[in-house]
């Protein structure tokens, strides 16, 4: 039967907080318009009582009460979780199978910044932590833990954008080493931070993760919000404008292309731009009834209410189905989704021999990698965790890497991860004692 794959991604970053003030100046950013900070000029924004040249219901989409709303402590992030978590309410939303809804948390590390006025938590394994915590605790075992990343602006602040990952402060190695070695943990699905591709990262994405829920492409661009004009941060301009995944061009990300990962659309939900609407879910819909591979995915915060975005996009699913009944449509873990949309080979996970001899690392494939080469890890005797690239003894299955004065003596390496996904997604993770050669290998 013509099914349709439901994602739902949430960009997975703890708690958040706004000051009144901090609000004003989002208006200063988007729209150019300058007010006193207020209670009652903030009401009067809300409700268009305020004339700002004909943009008198954008700003007051800004500034809708869902919208400010943060959860902006634990405490309260917590407490919805708890509820958006449980039987009662995933099976009051349910798939055409009569399963419950299903989500998938891209959890961010919120590390390298020195100014935090949002009151974001800061550090390593912080958010992924907690949310692997409460998915076991409230048996979530079919939601989906992901990966999420913030580029460090210039101004080091965390509450501001940027789009490079190797940029003054390129923490996307740390983090990824830390995973590895930390935790035994790998990502093999990626939203990006800020809906951001750049050449970069769509390079770098190309090495290591085959899934990515990042194209944003949309009916109009977003003129009347300046901060978003021109493709600034999520440019998706030139994307296919459907719900097919597409592998990328080399030097476009934007275009189909022959490089090796595979792109979804992933349009937002409860906030200010590119929102997905009925129109959208009706597509999906015909897509699958057309036989393509549909995969209807959708972004919100954690920081916000998501039950309230849950039942709207179930309302708009049900609306679908009743004149689409010869179509179903499935709450789906990302990963998942994208096996059956595309109707991947299904693999076993490939198995990595990890040998060290005389100060070198040897390591084989039991069959080809997803990119050109593992993610090596190292953590040395100071603490610190490095990257580097490996050595290529037979491309997608081989590789070395040598210990020494030029790289980092073994001596003082107190760990070693490589990790790996193939083209179906399995993730394979190994981490090493350097000091006795034995490892551990993990699958996910």
């Amino acid at each position: 039967m013509p099914t349709v794959y439901v994602v739902h991604c949430i960009d997975t970053e703890g708690p958040l907080y706004e000051s009144l003030q901090a609000t004003f100046a989002r208006i200063a950013n988007i729209f150019d318009l300058h007010f006193e900070p207020s209670e009652e000029v903030l009401a009067q924004l809300q409700n268009g009582e305020i004339d700002v040249n004909s943009l008198e219901q954008d700003v007051a989409n800004v500034l809708s009460p869902h919208l400010l709303k943060h959860n902006d402590t634990w405490e309260k992030l917590d407490k919805m979780l708890h509820d958006a978590l449980s039987p009662e309410f995933r099976n009051a939303h349910q798939d055409s199978l009569g399963n419950g809804w299903v989500y998938n948390w891209h959890c961010v590390d919120l590390v390298g910044f020195s100014a935090n006025p949002r009151r974001r938590e800061l550090g390593f394994h912080k958010i992924f932590d907690h949310f692997s915590n409460i998915l076991n605790e409230t048996g979530s075992n079919r939601d989906g833990l992901h990966f999420h990343h913030h580029p460090i602006p210039f101004s080091e602040s965390a509450h501001h954008c940027a789009t490079h990952f190797f940029n003054h402060k390129p923490m996307i190695f740390e983090i990824l080493s830390r995973d590895i070695i930390d935790r035994s943990w790998f990502p093999s699905v990626y939203r990006p931070g800020f809906h951001a591709t750049r050449p970069d990262s769509h390079w770098l994405l190309e090495q290591f993760i085959p899934f990515d829920y990042a194209n944003q492409s949309f009916r109009e661009d977003v003129f009347t919000q300046k901060d978003l004009a021109k493709g600034r941060f999520g440019d998706w301009r030139r994307a296919p404008l459907n719900w097919q995944p597409y592998h990328p061009s080399h030097d476009d990300y934007q275009t189909p292309g022959n490089c090796r990962r595979w792109i979804g659309r992933c349009l937002n939900v409860g906030t200010r731009h590119r929102s997905l609407a009925q129109d959208d879910v009706d597509q999906a819909f015909q897509e699958a009834r057309d036989g393509k591979p549909s995969i209807l995915s959708f972004a919100n915060h954690d920081f916000r209410d998501i039950r309230t975005d849950v039942t709207q996009v179930q309302e708009m699913l049900d609306s679908s189905a009743s004149r689409f009944a010869d179509v179903e449509f499935r709450h789906s873990e990302g990963r998942e989704a994208m096996r059956k949309a595309l109707e991947l080979t299904e693999k076993p996970p490939l198995n990595l021999t990890c040998e060290v001899t005389d100060e070198v690392l040897d390591i084989t494939s039991s069959s080809p990698t997803f990119g050109p080469q593992p993610f090596l890890a190292i953590k040395t005797t100071s603490g610190e965790y490095r990257h580097d690239n490996l050595d290529f003894q037979e491309p997608l299955l081989g590789w070395s890497y040598t210990f020494d004065e030029q790289t980092i003596p073994l001596e003082n390496v107190e760990a070693i991860g490589v990790a790996t996904c193939d083209d179906y997604g399995n993730v394979t993770v190994v981490n090493i004692d350097p000091r006795t050669g034995s490892n551990s290998q993990r699958h996910l």
